[in-house]
């Protein structure tokens, strides 16, 4: 122990005052050293403390980020989640057997709808691999609410030690405050990074192809399936794996050829997640109660704190609306590859009919994954109103045969909004309505911005 000339001082071990110095760039201030000491650090294994000491010193140093979610930490704790799951690279048998299904796939679909994406490239990928793929996106999409949280965290806390009586605080202390605000901003950032990894890693156990989840994931050509999760199912559902790959591989390819051939629709699925993610509100007083509670010296109080109200975002009327909007254009891109897909596959795959229906439950209720993504971000990525929209889509098939069905993708303000999956027939009439010179008109009308028709999409 050092000598600190200072009898009111508590004595410390030497990494504690080490780390202490540090942070507070001079002498270890008594009254800092005696809240310190309350906490039960100066109890704390040497070897942890001096871990400790070495994150806390890299938080202080790191230079500021111009994001709140930090994707190498998310991709690096999703891989290692679905290694612990276990994971393989696929074989070329799987990629082979990939790159022919999805060459079938797209042969099959030709005869069930005008809306093409040429060159499509069938390829067979880990559950590491698809993490790697498609966390640029997730981090992207929950970019907002990491930042919301961040900002919620940090004005607490201010108001908190505001709130203090003058002097409470010794003035090492305040001084390490300022200087801990980016350190903060950055550990939330990495307490969030960490969630968006688990979230992901655990959907990438879950997910059959790339874009299963009805986002635009994976950047076309890319046609990709998830070889171990495809046998999974297969073997569950008790039916040839040969069938199930054929069957997934003509969803997929889809839900490729929608997304090439409708421009507005995968800008509009991401925009609208951004813009639900942004516009959450933060339950502040679920925050600062979480503060209030925290024992610092019980490493799994903070943890369970942390995970619990802080994280949980709250739902105004103007986001379950957002919420209803966006589910509803999930439900179209599901609905729409329903159809298609059981068009495509009806005259080939016996299992069709029961592939189909497996599938569809599986979207209905979810997985583990999807609800811990959903607690990440207060968002489940689930049509909830598949049935609906695909009835839609089959009214629309059965009034004017598929080149009606795929009209609806004209123009988003053209599209059936959730009213529509309400009355599919009315909807049916009112395209029927419209004949194709009028609406022709309509659209050039949309575009110029001359139409009264709000709300639609």
């Amino acid at each position: 122990m050092t000598d600190r000339g200072d009898d009111d001082t508590p004595d410390l071990p030497p990494e504690l005052e080490q780390l202490l110095r540090g942070l507070t760039g001079g002498e270890v201030d008594p009254q800092l050293a005696s809240m310190v000491q309350g906490m039960g650090l100066d109890k704390v294994d040497p070897q942890m403390l001096q871990m400790v000491m070495g994150q806390v010193q890299a938080m202080f140093a790191a230079p500021p980020s111009d994001t709140a979610v930090d994707a190498t930490v998310a991709t690096d704790i999703a891989r290692k989640t679905v290694a612990s799951a276990g994971d393989a690279l696929a074989g070329e048998a799987d990629r082979r057997a990939a790159a022919e299904a999805v060459q079938v796939a797209d042969l099959w679909l030709a005869g069930a709808t005008d809306l093409d994406s040429p060159g499509l490239r069938g390829t067979a990928w880990s559950r590491a691999e698809w993490v790697e793929a498609t966390m640029p996106v997730w981090a992207g999409l929950v970019e907002p609410v990491a930042e919301g949280v961040s900002d919620a965290v940090a004005a607490v806390l201010e108001r908190q030690l505001g709130d203090l009586p003058e002097g409470a605080v010794p003035p090492a202390m305040a001084g390490m405050m300022d200087q801990a605000a980016p350190m903060l901003r950055r550990m939330h950032g990495s307490m969030f990074s960490m969630q968006l990894g688990q979230g992901v890693g655990r959907l990438a156990g879950e997910v059959l192809t790339g874009c299963e989840v009805s986002l635009p994931l994976v950047t076309p050509p890319e046609v990709v399936l998830m070889p171990a999760a495809v046998r999974e199912l297969a073997e569950g559902l008790e039916v040839d794996e040969a069938q199930t790959r054929l069957f997934l591989a003509v969803r997929e390819v889809a839900r490729v050829r929608l997304f090439h051939a409708v421009p507005w629709l995968a800008p509009a699925l991401l925009a609208a997640v951004r813009d639900y993610a942004g516009d959450i509100t933060i339950d502040t007083e679920g925050i600062e109660e979480a503060v209030r509670s925290i024992d610092p010296a019980d490493p799994q109080a903070v943890q369970e704190a942390l995970q619990g109200r802080m994280f949980a975002p709250q739902h105004s009327p103007a986001q379950q609306a957002a919420l209803a909007r966006l589910e509803t254009v999930l439900a179209l891109v599901e609905g729409w590859v329903d159809v298609v897909a059981g068009r495509a596959c009806e005259a080939h795959l016996p299992a069709a009919s029961a592939l189909g229906e497996a599938v569809r439950r599986r979207r209905a209720t979810g997985g583990p994954a999807e609800k811990a993504f959903g607690a990440l971000v207060g968002l489940e990525l689930r049509p909830r109103r598949l049935r609906d929209a695909a009835n839609l889509f089959r009214a629309l098939e059965d009034s004017g045969g598929a080149g009606a069905r795929d009209a609806a993708w004209r123009h988003p303000d053209l599209a059936p909004s959730t009213a529509d999956l309400d009355d599919p027939l009315g909807y049916v009439e009112r395209s029927q309505d419209t004949g194709g010179d009028d609406l022709d008109a309509e659209l050039d009308a949309l575009l110029r911005g001359e139409s009264g028709d709000e709300g639609r999409g």
